[in-house]
């Protein structure tokens, strides 16, 4: 992995550079290339539980309450398990880019050793846990049926862990179209188990709300051990599959693995834990609120997939430009990445302005649920471009592989200046669930700013390197 960037071009001589109109074209359509793919898969992802989501609405608000607090604790861990595997996709970017194909096998193979035993781990102690949403105050029907929800969804959290493992080494490749087309073909097995198991067609047993839960297990399932055998056998990717057998678990890569994906990881449970305890602070006021977070927080999340697609393209663009050591088509691939994320998430903010009261009906009937929700996808609408921002400056630091600040930076954000300021909007002052949005903005901008800051700084100490 690299730890230094030589000096090849200084960061002020840079900006004194004629860039031709040529450059900066080829920098876009490459971006948007990487992107699309990519966004296509997150969407698919993000697309699983809006599904349910839909599917539980239509059974009725408690049964929709019941999905929407078993994912809230349930993803806390497995966006840490996520996190793991974001770390291999520079790592491999190196490797390939340098044609090792020996260190590709390894670099893998402990990966996957990692990321599964850490999925072991949470799944242990997601098994041990649904007693606890017996404690969170939350409506007492609500918490009855989302127990044995949580106690199926939890072991999806396993096959996930495969999916990602090989999602991060086939970006590394740069190839971002693998994970979309598994994560498609996913997506529609999931809807339509949905269909089939809460109402029993096609011979299947009528589950009902169960049915949601066991649809979404399965379809992850297929998606992980789909994706495992597609990177072992598919020609396009498995250039390393000849030394993966002598390749070992070794302290070269096993300890730096471990060691990035952990602050990866906690980076990602920082920014979801807090959009996860937001939501049980909304369900003290009742499942009204819990029903109109969950809605507003999927199509916030839904949005947030376009981001995270244009982020993930940077961690491969700057990654690829890291490991050739070309400083100068690195910032230009930042500034390009800037500038697509803001114009995209502009106009996803206008969309939540424009049709704030119109989005939520596709989740519920329920007139004080849409009201609710209507407002908050205003509070939606105001951190678009926060959230945007935030998503690719931590891309562009995972290509440079830096996620100890960035790691910092979260914590500060999310758990230091947004949540105390959500209990104190929420309850103090009297917001309830508008509060708690509120302050989640606030936390988003702080992001925002200093990772942008961060990589204003650390790009100038790389480029002050001497040869």
């Amino acid at each position: 992995m690299n730890q230094t960037l030589p000096n090849l071009i200084s960061f002020k001589s840079v900006d004194l550079l004629p860039v031709k109109n040529s450059l900066k074209n080829t920098h876009l359509k490459e971006t948007v290339s990487l992107s699309i793919p990519l966004i296509l898969t997150q969407i698919g992802h993000i697309i699983t539980g809006m599904v349910d989501n839909i599917f539980l609405g239509r059974l009725g608000n408690t049964e929709q309450a019941a999905g929407i607090l078993s994912n809230n604790l349930y993803v806390i861990l497995l966006v840490f398990s996520i996190g793991m595997s974001y770390v291999l996709t520079p790592a491999i970017t190196d490797a390939h880019v340098n044609q090792n194909e020996k260190e590709k096998a390894s670099l893998f193979k402990n990966s996957l050793f990692i990321n599964v035993l850490v999925a072991i781990a949470l799944f242990i102690i997601l098994f041990f846990s649904s007693p606890l949403l017996a404690h969170m105050k939350q409506p007492e029907d609500v918490v009855k049926l989302a127990i044995p929800f949580f106690d199926v969804l939890i072991f999806s959290i396993i096959p996930v862990a495969l999916f990602f493992v090989c999602k991060q080494y086939t970006e590394g490749l740069s190839n971002t179209k693998a994970a979309m087309y598994i994560s498609v073909v996913g997506n529609l097995l999931n809807i339509i188990l949905n269909y089939l198991l809460i109402y029993g067609k096609a011979g299947l047993p009528e589950l009902g709300y169960m049915g949601s839960c066991w649809a979404t297990f399965i379809a992850r399932v297929f998606m992980g051990v789909g994706f495992l055998i597609f990177v072992f056998k598919n020609p396009a990717v498995n250039s390393f599959a000849r030394y993966y057998k002598e390749a070992r678990i070794n302290a070269q890569h096993f300890w730096p693995l471990l060691k990035d994906g952990l602050a990866s990881a906690l980076q990602f449970t920082f920014e979801v834990a807090a959009f996860a305890i937001a939501g049980l602070l909304a369900g003290v006021f009742g499942k009204e609120q819990i029903d109109a977070h969950g809605i507003a927080l999927s199509l916030a999340a839904f949005t947030y997939m376009f981001a995270s697609g244009i982020g993930s393209a940077t961690t491969i663009r700057v990654g690829n430009f890291y490991a050739k050591n070309d400083l100068g088509n690195l910032k230009l691939a930042i500034k390009t990445s800037y500038k697509s994320v803001i114009a995209t998430m502009g106009f996803m903010a206008l969309v939540f302005v424009s049709f704030n009261t119109i989005l939520p009906a596709v989740f519920s009937s329920d007139q004080e649920i849409i009201f609710i929700a209507s407002k908050l996808l205003l509070f939606a609408a105001l951190f678009q471009l926060f959230d945007g921002i935030q998503v690719v400056a931590i891309g562009a630091l995972r290509g440079l592989e830096d996620y100890k600040y960035p790691t910092y930076i979260a914590f500060i954000g999310y758990w230091i200046i947004a949540l105390p300021l959500c209990y104190v909007f929420a309850f103090t002052v009297g917001y309830k669930v508008y509060g708690v949005w509120l302050a989640l903005s606030l936390g988003l901008g702080f992001v925002a700013i200093a990772l942008s800051f961060r990589i204003r700084n650390l790009i100038r100490i790389k480029s002050s390197i001497s040869i």
